[in-house]
């Protein structure tokens, strides 16, 4: 489905904005910036490392995943007819055993 790119105006559920303060970020006075580094430096580099491992050459995704996709639901319905004929064949089975009992 497309997304809705029109959005409708919600009057009963806007929640109006407290804007009241005193002083905004734009009037206070400069501060300086912060250039300290936080976290973990060995993360980082182990990201880094994750990123610039994928190497070779790049795999036809989506005809791969489609294939893949195609050949999994196959496998899938072929399971699932194969059990139901299983089920059907032992259903005539016994109902064949119950006849036998009662002649």
């Amino acid at each position: 489905m497309t997304k809705s790119r029109n959005k409708k105006k919600r009057g009963d559920d806007a929640v109006s904005m407290d804007v009241s303060e005193t002083k905004s970020v734009s009037e206070s006075a400069p501060q300086a910036m912060d250039t300290s580094e936080t976290g973990d430096a060995k993360l980082a580099a182990r990201t880094r490392n994750l990123t610039s491992a994928k190497k070779g050459k790049p795999m036809k995704r989506t005809k791969n995943a489609r294939k893949v996709k195609a050949v999994a639901k196959a496998i899938a319905k072929n399971d699932k007819y194969e059990e139901k004929a299983s089920k059907h064949v032992s259903k005539k089975q016994r109902t064949l055993s119950a006849k036998k009992l009662y002649e």
